[in-house]
Parts: structure tokens; sequence; C-alpha cells
């Protein structure tokens, strides 16, 4: 119910737009994120939005990257700016929402984003 899009490869100091587009019957959603995981490595999380519009960012994409939401597109996106070599990994978008009774996290598949130094 979540499909990721934008990963591709891109210079260091260049940008990427990563988007996120919601299907199916998501309501009363409380976060949307974004989360990165480089091979060998644990999946972290690099930038939030609240229902309420309050962001949270990892310490490491402060002021580089930006994550927003687009309520008529029902998709959410991350802004990456000023991309370096340790930004490369698999993007997922993450969602925490409400299908009729029931809460639950829902994920997107994969994104690629390579850096080249």
């Amino acid at each position: 119910q979540l499909q990721a899009s934008g990963g591709g490869l891109v210079e260091a100091g260049g940008s990427l737009r990563l988007s996120c587009a919601r299907s199916g019957s998501i309501s009363a959603i409380t976060t949307m994120a974004w989360y990165r995981q480089a091979p060998g490595k644990q999946r972290d999380l690099v930038a939030l939005l609240t229902s309420d519009g309050d962001t949270k960012y990892a310490d490491s994409v402060k002021g580089r990257f930006t994550i927003s939401r687009d309520n008529a597109k029902n998709t959410f996106s991350l802004q990456m700016n000023n991309l370096i070599p340790e930004d490369t990994a698999a993007y997922y978008c993450n969602l925490y929402g409400r299908n009729g009774a029931i809460w639950r996290n829902y994920w997107g598949q994969g994104t690629e984003v390579t850096v080249s130094s």
C-alpha cells in the first residue's frame, strides 16, 4: 500500500527527491517516515513527520534533507540535498495508521540511492 520511488545514482553534492505514494484504505495516519539501510547495517530512521506537522531528523541529515507531505496526492516525500557518499543506502518509506480497526506500520519497498564521490 506504499510505493516508493525516486532513487538513483547521483554525484556527491547532488540532489534527489524520493516519493512515497499511498493507496488503499489507510486512515488516521499518525506518522510518516523515511528509513535507510546500508549493506550490512541496521535500518535507521532518517526523517519523520507527524500528523501535527512536527518533524524529526537524524543528526547526519539535518539541514540537508526535508520531509514533506502532499495530502491531495496521498504522497509524502524526502528532498535530499548536498548528498554525500555516506547517504548511499536503500531507502524505505514508512507510515503508521489505521485500516478499519487495525493500527499498524506500513512499509514501502526500498528504493536505492547511490552517491558517488
